[in-house]
């Protein structure tokens, strides 16, 4: 059961930057891909990717946010995750990205989450928050502080795109998410590529010394499933199961789990 404590359920109390950020002034609304789960052939979670309210590309939302308006889109955008979710009666996890840069006081804008979360009678506990490991972060601590607190509200955490960005195993060092996972670049023709695959088998060994589970996203083949089903991961996304589908939730194709 979610427990508001009184500091976020209180009318008075609110995120400053959601307070003062303007009018969004663009609607959007989200497509949903399913990560696989290869050893029982379950769809272990589906991620909420934003679109536009005619299913145009996520570019065609992104572009147009600003500085002003950033804070105001990512509470809509957990928001209306959350009651989309709701809606298609998803029985599996829920993963929502989320902008560090547009998070003031954690346990504050989580407030708005929370809310859905209760009314839509969705399991904070299937709810996973991700981050941008690609994305700058102004305040590096700040980003750790906001995975520690959202872990400590009950939701599971994962550092998207790990591999491409500005702080790699530092963040790692740092806080250990739930779930990582695997930039696609990494994945890439991974199963003819020794070099990906010594860095793949790598980050495989660290994680699961820290008890941190890996998803391999951007799967398009048999065989990059395969090395990585090898190399003991078996959580995976990508178009080789399913692409995302619009405002509903995508059936994986049975030749898709087929070895």
């Amino acid at each position: 059961m979610t427990i508001f404590p009184s500091s976020l359920t209180s009318p008075k109390v609110g995120c400053q930057g959601c307070q003062q950020s303007e009018a969004l002034g663009f609607d959007f609304a989200f497509a949903y891909q399913p990560i696989v789960d290869l050893r029982d052939r379950s769809i272990f979670a589906h991620e909420a990717l934003v679109r536009g309210v005619a299913g145009e590309g996520a570019l065609s939302v992104l572009d147009r946010v600003t500085d002003d308006n950033r804070y105001r889109f990512d509470q809509l955008c957990r928001t209306r995750a959350n009651e989309g979710a709701a809606n298609l009666n998803m029985q599996t996890h829920l993963s929502i990205n989320f902008m560090p840069n547009a998070v003031y006081r954690p346990e504050l804008c989580i407030r708005s989450t929370l809310e859905a979360a209760k009314k839509h009678n969705f399991p904070i506990e299937r709810l996973i928050f991700e981050t941008l490991e690609s994305e700058h972060v102004d305040n590096y601590r700040h980003l750790t502080n906001i995975l520690r607190e959202y872990r400590e509200f009950g939701f599971k955490t994962a550092i998207d795109d790990f591999g491409a960005g500005y702080s790699g195993l530092n963040l790692l060092a740092d806080f250990q998410p739930d779930l990582i996972k695997l930039d696609m670049a990494l994945i890439r023709d991974v199963d003819r590529d020794r070099v990906r695959q010594a860095i793949v088998r790598g980050i495989v060994t660290i994680c699961a010394e820290l008890d941190v589970t890996v998803i391999a996203e951007g799967i398009e083949s048999a065989g990059e499933r395969d090395f990585l089903a090898d190399c003991g991961i078996f959580l995976m996304q990508g178009y080789w199961f399913a692409r995302p589908a619009f405002k509903a939730l995508a059936q994986v194709s049975p030749g898709a789990w087929t070895r």
